[in-house]
């Protein structure tokens, strides 16, 4: 999974948010905010990850279980896969 060209992660006023550049401002109206987790993996995604990759990424910073983890991963994968932004 990658994230699609256009879109910058940027942390403002201590929250990560995602804006979309160019082109990606008429296809994608809007920024979206972040968690700490969430841009760990969008950093991740920027260039290319598989969904087990993201899964240790998590399991390393936190103290969660596998299943908690790869739960959360395909949450925030799923919403981001909604709004189109991986290619």
């Amino acid at each position: 999974m990658k994230i699609k060209d256009g879109f910058l992660l940027r942390e403002i006023a201590g929250s990560w948010v995602v804006v979309p550049l160019g082109q990606r401002v008429v296809e994608y109206n809007g920024l979206m905010v972040l968690s700490e987790s969430g841009a760990m993996l969008w950093k991740k995604m920027e260039t290319g990850a598989e969904m087990d990759d993201l899964v240790q990424a998590i399991l390393s910073e936190y103290d969660i279980d596998e299943a908690t983890a790869r739960a959360d991963v395909e949450e925030m994968v799923g919403n981001i896969s909604k709004r189109g932004l991986i290619e």
